[in-house]
């Protein structure tokens, strides 16, 4: 096959999170929801806890998003990463990156 007549780039986020003050599930999804919607809302990227379910004061969030240009998906990823890492209500304690392009298996 051919070159593809489009490109298309794939960009994850996996954050790592401590809550703070947290004493139950429910409590937890009062924190974590908020963020989760509010990359959806700002970035149209698809965001969702993804890991640490069962614990109260630790949460993994996943983020993807598609776009045709590299240089705007890595904007995006920077732009989600500021903002989970100014959110007072969680500590950010670590952040993996992944990003595929149109020639990664």
């Amino acid at each position: 096959m051919g070159e593809h007549p489009y490109r298309m780039y794939v960009g994850t986020l996996s954050f790592d999170l401590l809550l703070g003050d947290v004493r139950s599930l429910k409590e937890k999804r009062s924190v974590v929801r908020p963020i989760i919607a509010e990359l959806q809302r700002k970035y149209a990227v698809s965001a969702a806890e993804v890991g640490e379910q069962d614990l109260y004061r630790r949460a993994t969030l996943g983020v993807a998003a598609v776009s045709g240009d590299a240089g705007h998906l890595t904007d995006i990823l920077d732009r989600c990463e500021r903002l989970v890492a100014a959110r007072p209500e969680v500590e950010l304690l670590a952040v993996r990156r992944r990003f595929h392009g149109e020639h990664d298996d």
